[in-house]
């Protein structure tokens, strides 16, 4: 799967220069950015009809990050250059077989004598390599000043949600304890990570081997057999170099956004590990490898950790979840089962892929696949059909002596959906990333009407260990009072078990009351500050 790792590797070093120079002139705020106010002006000198712009900046911010980079910038102008010579702008345009290095910057009506206007003979002149431009939100959590960060200030979705999370709503997770009960605190690198993408399956599924057909290479640490081989979750990423990092390590690193794992103790951190290695399509996604979900005998060994709560957080950062099967193990053992409940809540999330499919003829396939959807139907309970994808990712060559040549297309056709469904994922980041924040924002204000209720129901005086005792034991019903009297749907309550769990360590007379002014801070947040940051960072030519 090849991801495109950008423009400027195929610009001469001539062109670089002069759409380092544009680029400077047309970020107004100096911070490495062209947001949208200043792309309808540069842009102008290209005398592009407004449609055609529309779709340069949609293509150049695929990733509706609201600005464009340098990286985009240049994209940018290649599309400019070849709209003006008659090319209908398409978002293959680029990748299609043009001789970019040879492509001249575009036509920019009067922008030399502005830029000649700009020079000044005191001043040094500007630097023009191609260095990334440093993020003005590198230190949004360093500081714990509660200082409110002004609107002009944001200059990215990313951005905006950082600070809608730090003003508005991390002050109700904080008050109710959310992060004890449900997820950890918000970092800063939770917001900038690239998307994960997580692989389950019970052992010699293929996942171990669907990375490696995807990086066309091993990562470091990995192992592959028939055996149990992956004993730990592995985290594959870019990086410098080809290493392995230690799960202790990386989760106290301030810049990757697994600092929430260290909640599951040494035990999981000890099987927890970090891969880098260099690579274009690890730029864009970082997969997550699991150890093989056991069956049989095998599962009543406990393991050493939490396996289906490291799931869960996995399964809340991740963009996409991948459930694989092979058609020798379609059976779903009473760990896997627990695994996929684990997945609630984040079924858009989750596609299933019947791997090494081409180890059984035709009429086998056509079995095995009719008794896998069974298999799912009773364990993810209900009446839609999840998407299946068939084939056999690995490097060897498909078995087309067992399911023919209309097997073989098939195969191919079922490739291409899958790796299309991977390479929508950087696209679609950013609107998942708005996606989870409203769903934590939501949890978030149910949590907080639980734990009030729950103080309410405590007597003020005498009897509080009895009354504490009845309403953990009693906790089903007094989710549902609470689901009446705030007319809430009853889908979004947390598992009543898992929060029973927990709500026992704590004394329920010390929580807070409920503060209605810290609700109506997040819900004036979900009803107007989001839809105005979406609204201020659409394509500025619509």
């Amino acid at each position: 799967m090849e991801i495109d790792s950008g423009p400027i590797s195929s610009c001469s070093k001539e062109h670089q220069k002069i759409y380092q120079a544009w680029f400077n002139h047309a970020d107004t705020d100096g911070d490495g950015r062209v947001t949208g106010n200043d792309a309808t002006k540069f842009f102008a000198l290209s005398n592009l009809s407004r449609p055609e712009l529309k779709q340069v900046w949609a293509i150049s911010d695929s990733k509706r990050l609201g600005f464009l980079g340098f990286k985009e910038f240049v994209t940018a102008m290649q599309l400019v250059t070849l709209a003006q010579a008659g090319h209908e702008i398409t978002e293959g345009l680029l990748t299609a077989e043009l001789d970019l290095e040879s492509l001249n910057p575009p036509v920019m009506e009067g922008l030399d004598a502005l830029l000649a206007k700009k020079r000044s003979p005191k001043k040094v002149e500007p630097d023009l390599s191609i260095s990334p431009q440093p993020s003005i939100s590198a230190n949004w959590f360093i500081s714990k000043s509660t200082k409110k960060v002004p609107l002009s200030s944001v200059t990215s979705i990313i951005d905006g949600l950082k600070r809608l999370y730090i003003e508005k709503l991390k002050p109700l997770e904080v008050a109710y304890k959310f992060n004890d009960f449900v997820s950890p605190l918000l970092t800063n690198s939770d917001f900038d990570a690239r998307p994960m993408v997580m692989l389950l399956g019970q052992y010699s599924t293929g996942k171990t081997t669907f990375i490696k057909h995807l990086l066309k290479s091993s990562y470091p640490g990995a192992h592959i057999g028939p055996e149990p081989t992956t004993d730990r979750f592995v985290v594959v990423m870019s990086g410098p170099d080809g290493r392995s990092i230690p799960g202790n390590t990386i989760a106290v690193q301030a810049d990757m956004p697994f600092s929430g794992l260290t909640t599951f103790g040494t035990a999981f951190l000890s099987k927890f590990q970090c891969s880098q290695m260099p690579h274009p399509l690890l730029e864009h996604i970082t997969f997550v490898d699991t150890p093989g979900v056991l069956s049989g005998e095998k599962q009543r060994t406990q393991r050493s950790y939490d396996f289906t709560g490291v799931t869960s957080w996995f399964a809340a950062k991740c963009d996409l979840i991948l459930l694989l099967f092979d058609p020798h193990k379609l059976d779903i053992s009473d760990e896997f089962k627990r695994v996929i409940g684990s997945l609630r809540g984040h079924d858009d999330k989750i596609r299933v892929v019947l791997n090494k499919a081409d180890q059984v003829d035709t009429q086998q396939l056509m079995r095995v696949y009719g008794a896998l959807m069974w298999s799912l139907g009773k364990v993810l309970n209900t009446p839609e059909v999840m998407r299946v994808y068939i084939g056999s990712f690995n490097d060897k060559p498909v078995n087309e002596a067992a399911i023919g040549p209309l097997g073989k297309e098939l195969f191919e056709k079922e490739q291409e959906d899958l790796l299309a469904d991977l390479k929508d994922i950087p696209k679609k980041a950013c609107d998942r990333r708005i996606n989870e924040f409203v769903k934590r924002a939501r949890a978030a204000k149910i949590h907080a009407y639980i734990i009030s209720h729950l103080r309410k129901e405590m007597p003020a005086m005498m009897g509080k260990a009895k009354a504490q005792q009845r309403l953990i034991d009693n906790l089903e019903d007094e989710f549902a009072k609470v689901q009446r009297e705030f007319h809430l749907p009853a889908g979004d309550f947390p598992n009543v078990d898992h929060f029973r769990e927990v709500l026992s360590g704590y004394s329920i007379d010390k929580f807070e009351k409920l503060k209605p002014k810290l609700i109506q801070t997040v819900d004036d947040m979900l009803g107007y500050d989001i839809p105005d940051l979406l609204k201020n960072f659409k394509n500025p030519y619509e």
